[in-house]
């Protein structure tokens, strides 16, 4: 619910979106560290807080005062205390309607006891760590009670502007407003007319070309805010207009909030108690999207209880000590962040300043108009409706719900518009829970296709029922489920329909698009994606189309395309940005991974790496042939190898081998030395003869424990042999020396999806949790 995050036209906008490294006015300022730096930051921060919270305790019709005594609080107890160390507190916008309705009902003392109320329950909800919970609320529901508060906020306070006062409630105000508008009090009209003008041209001055744009920037950089006011104040003074002004009591008259007639809470209990839940409502959610909102342009991460915790003494402190409640205000916390703040010493010291400024300036303050003031929260107002928190809500679909609730609040009041918000959503949220489509067409070949869209629940098992009704009987039917959810009625009327219909001399396939489901058909008969015929999947393994049993005359380049599809229907649109990424800036890998053309081993799936990350070469067997070796070298591995050590620059090359190795049991049966001429296959071989070399003095035994499969003895055996094959490239063996690159020798066990390392020191396989990662060279 924070008020703004972005720059615009006072010290920052009404809006909360601005990227986290960026606002809409650029980057943000690197924030360097030390205590000059914090006070900086909270004089900006203080030049801004002070016409902001004498407006809202205009807009409030509580005593100005009451919004110097919040600003103040807020800067020195949520400082100290608060859980987002750059955030700045103090009175609220948000709160200024239920704020405004208090006071005109009940009074100022009990409108203070219900902010002291409302400190204690905040209190009581960061004791209990339930502060993202708050975050919980429909992002409709929060920016519509802001544009609702907003209009409510400039209705109102257009009226000061043009010489008038507010009425009690926006109906009221829009009513007399024509009046108003015919006989304007044309002083306060124009001193609100030059501040809103202010307000919305000053932080434009930078963008002028040339010089005047360097001494336009200049100048934005002091608060619009305090601009507008001051020169409001200028003009009524220069001119002897005759305007009503601030009046700030000394602070000797300034009574603390007495206690107020206990017969008021015993009169009015339901209403005063719905009034404080709804005052810790909306500081809490404010506060604490504020937070999230500051977390995102500083890339921290905030303690969100104890953010609530520290504004509910703040409210208990100020409803004690006669202010306004408090919450965490954007409009500060940017003026904070961009002034180069580092710490909450800046929000600490700006408490200091509000307070000072209370006690010292007071007869300054005395001569602000009000219809400045005014205009200072109009303009706030109007731009707490936000076009592109409006166009984010439509494109979501959930603007009924945005403008059930801005009209719920201009009209209603918070609390119940707030209320119609969210029976909105849930009301919305219930219709496209039984929302779902059924389609039934006839395909080229006479069969018939029905399709289903969007979850089906008993709510749709009678539209259901009409479109499987229509299919006639012995038809071939292709039943086609988009994957949403499906309750138990419908699945019930689909697999009624589907046994009656075969009964009846028809055919039925289940199709689901989420190949993972398997929910229509508890048997297993699922088919998936757009092959013929049915197969039976294991759904619950991430890649469960490769695990397909065939069954008839399946197609298994069919089964690949599918594939395909899945691919650029579920996966590409998350990948896309990352690969066009890659695309633009070419691949540059760390590491080149060697490893066997064996079908069941994944590279991607055991080094959890993914586009990019590795430059892998496969071959039967994961062989590497000695280079030059007349007969015996084969240039495509030699090729990558000199490619990924002299282009690519990789750090490191893993030789990965695995058990049950197709080529390593040809190498004992000795298919390679078989009489007759050589084919491929056997003269490729022949580069693993080191290896039965090598076997017969290799150790038995293997990361601790008995080798007695000669088989399993040779995979494990020629992983070390090719690591010295490998070592023979001179491209590798100078890296290796010049220690730029590491040689790693793996082996993967598919029995207990293990992995090994080579361990240079024990000169034997271990476990990858017990292997010591640096970066030295290894030599085979």
């Amino acid at each position: 619910m924070t008020l703004d995050i972005s720059t615009a036209p006072i010290a920052s906008d009404t809006t909360d979106h601005a990227p986290p490294e960026t606002t809409a006015t650029g980057p943000l300022p690197a924030r360097p560290t030390g205590l000059p730096h914090d006070l900086a930051a909270s004089l900006v921060v203080f030049l801004v807080a002070v016409p902001f919270s004498l407006g809202i305790a205009l807009a409030t019709g509580a005593p100005l005062t009451s919004g110097l005594v919040a600003a103040a609080v807020g800067g020195l107890v949520v400082g100290l205390l608060g859980g987002t160390p750059l955030q700045v507190s103090g009175p609220s916008a948000a709160l200024t309607v239920i704020v405004a309705g208090l006071i005109a009902r009940f009074g100022w003392q009990v409108t203070c006891a219900v902010t002291v109320i409302a400190g204690l329950l905040q209190l009581l909800l960061g004791s209990l760590r339930v502060a993202r919970t708050a975050l919980a609320v429909s992002p409709a529901i929060v920016h519509g009670m802001l544009a609702g508060v907003g209009l409510t906020i400039a209705i109102a306070q257009l009226h000061v502007v043009l010489g008038g006062s507010p009425m009690s409630s926006a109906q009221a105000n829009l009513l007399a407003l024509p009046g108003q508008l015919s006989g304007p009090h044309l002083p306060a009209l124009a001193v609100g007319a030059v501040a809103i003008a202010i307000l919305c041209g000053w932080p434009r001055l930078g963008r002028f070309p040339g010089s005047a744009g360097r001494l336009g920037g200049a100048l934005a950089r002091v608060p619009a805010a305090l601009v507008a006011v001051a020169s409001g104040t200028a003009l009524s003074a220069g001119l002897g207009l005759s305007l009503a002004r601030v009046e700030l009591p000394a602070w000797s008259r300034h009574a603390l909030a007495s206690p107020p007639s206990p017969a008021v809470f015993v009169q009015h209990w339901p209403v005063l108690l719905a009034a404080a839940l709804t005052v810790t409502a909306v500081a809490s959610v404010e506060s604490l999207l504020s937070s999230v909102a500051v977390d995102r342009m500083t890339h921290s991460s905030s303690d969100l209880n104890r953010e609530l915790r520290g504004q509910g003494v703040a409210n208990l402190l100020s409803g004690l000590l006669g202010g306004l409640p408090v919450a965490g205000g954007a409009v500060r916390s940017t003026a904070n962040i961009r002034a180069g703040a580092v710490g909450r010493k800046s929000a600490v010291l700006h408490g200091v300043w509000v307070a000072l400024a209370a006690v010292a300036l007071a007869g300054g303050l005395r001569r602000i108009p009000l219809a400045a003031l005014a205009a200072l929260v109009l303009v706030v107002g109007i731009q707490m409706v936000s076009f592109a928190h409006i166009r984010r809500v439509h494109r979501h679909r959930e603007f009924p719900v945005y403008l059930t609730t801005v009209l719920g609040v201009v009209l209603l009041g918070v609390l119940v518009g707030v209320a119609l918000g969210g029976s909105m959503a849930v009301l919305l949220a219930l219709y496209r829970l039984t929302r779902a489509h059924v389609d039934v067409s006839v395909e080229p070949d006479g069969s018939y296709l029905v399709r289903t869209h969007g979850p089906l629940t008993f709510a749709a098992v009678p539209k259901l029922s009409r479109a499987l009704a229509l299919i006639p009987p012995r038809a071939r039917v292709t039943v086609c489920h988009d994957g949403s959810f499906l309750d138990h009625a419908a699945y019930e009327q689909v697999h009624t329909w589907r046994v009656g219909h075969q009964a009846g001399g028809g055919r039925v396939s289940m199709l689901t698009e989420r190949h993972d489901d398997g929910v229509l058909d508890p048997d297993g008969t699922v088919r998936s994606g757009s092959s013929s015929g049915p197969h039976r999947c294991r759904a619950w393994t991430p890649w469960g189309r490769h695990h397909c049993i065939e069954q008839g005359n399946e197609d298994p380049h069919g089964r690949l395309l599918d594939g395909v599809r899945g691919f650029q229907q579920h996966t590409a649109p998350l990948v896309r940005h990352e690969l066009a990424r890659l695309a633009r800036e070419g691949q540059a890998p760390s590491q080149l991974f060697l490893t066997c053309a064996d079908s069941r081993l994944v590279t991607s799936m055991i080094t959890s790496s993914g586009p990019g990350d590795l430059f892998t070469v496969r071959n039967v067997g994961n062989l590497v042939p000695a280079p030059y070796e007349p007969g015996a070298a084969d240039d495509s591995v030699a090729a990558a190898v000199q490619y990924a050590v002299e282009v690519l620059e990789v750090r490191s090359i893993t030789i990965c081998g695995h058990s049950g190795c197709g080529a390593m049991k040809a190498l004992l049966d000795g298919v390679h030395e078989q009489p007759g001429p050589p084919t491929p296959l056997t003269r490729w071989l022949r580069n693993g003869r080191g290896s039965l070399a090598r076997l017969r003095r290799a150790p038995a035994e293997f990361a601790g424990r008995p080798v007695v499969d000669l088989a399993e003895q040779l995979c494990i055996t020629n992983v070390v042999q090719q690591l010295d094959q490998l070592l023979a490239n001179p491209a590798v063996e100078r890296r290796v020396n010049e220690g730029t690159l590491r040689l790693v020798g793996m082996y993967f066990d598919f029995a207990t999806a293990q992995a090994y390392v080579l361990d240079r020191e024990k000169s034997r396989f271990v476990s990858v949790s017990e292997e010591k990662h640096d970066e030295r060279p290894v030599a085979a």
